[in-house]
């Protein structure tokens, strides 16, 4: 059965098929009785926000299905898109457990499916199980990792088209690991957004993704983008430069 936005409904998170490949959903039957006895399943379009910077946490959202915009506001009112959050992770962990504001806001990229637990339920579920906080542990120590790989990467990317081709890099890896074709990306941000990702303007990402094309590194096929040479968009990767863009 299907959700208004196209989405398959599950209701239950133990029949769920991507349990084991989820870090925090990957729990024991009984553990996940008591989780689904505190959460609450909604169906969300494009553009709908779950949370908003400097708000006071009301509980946590774990993304089933979709991918989430986890932006920032910078000096002067503009917005930057820190990262983009993929199934199985847990949205606002941090501030929840914390009891301190959301540092980000999250705003869904495409219809999502997400489950949403209030802060007191989720505190009280991780003091009655261990092994859901061993979870939590995972997850926080992977995204400190995946923080400090962005910034080594942010530091050592001299150019634009170093930072796009790592982009693309990045999702292809993530499609590999969900059993999804490499070559084959579905963008669903929009080339000013992609620019905020990487630290560069639209004209920048227009300009970069062209010549790409014109290299027959990339195909572009309606809101689906084909990788064709893999191995050139390592080598711009790892290129050193010395243009600046």
């Amino acid at each position: 059965m299907l959700s208004p936005y196209g989405l398959d409904i599950i209701d239950n998170c133990q029949t769920c098929q991507m349990r084991p490949e989820r870090l925090f959903c990957d729990l024991s039957t009984e553990v996940l009785q008591a989780f689904e006895a505190i959460k609450c399943a909604t169906a969300y379009p494009k553009g709908a926000v779950l949370f908003v910077e400097g708000q006071t946490p009301c509980g946590v959202f774990i993304l089933c299905k979709g991918r989430v915009k986890m932006s920032a506001c910078a000096g002067g009112g503009k917005v930057l898109i820190v990262r983009i959050a993929e199934p199985g992770e847990v949205l606002g962990l941090s501030a929840v457990l914390s009891g301190k504001a959301y540092e980000l806001t999250a705003e869904t990229a495409e219809s999502c499916k997400v489950n949403f637990v209030q802060r007191n339920n989720y505190l009280r579920f991780l003091r009655e199980h261990p092994d859901a906080c061993f979870k939590v542990a995972e997850q926080l120590s992977e995204k400190y990792r995946v923080a400090c790989d962005e910034v080594r990467s942010l530091g050592s990317s001299r150019t634009a088209d170093q930072r796009l081709a790592k982009l693309l890099l990045n999702w292809s890896c993530r499609n590999r690991e969900s059993g999804k074709s490499e070559h084959a990306l579905d963008l669903t941000l929009t080339q000013e957004e992609i620019g905020e990702l990487i630290g560069t303007t639209r004209e920048t990402v227009i300009r970069t993704f062209a010549d790409l094309k014109r290299r027959h590194i990339l195909e572009g096929k309606g809101p689906a983008l084909v990788i064709l040479d893999r191995f050139a968009l390592i080598e711009i990767a790892g290129a050193q430069h010395n243009r600046v863009n």
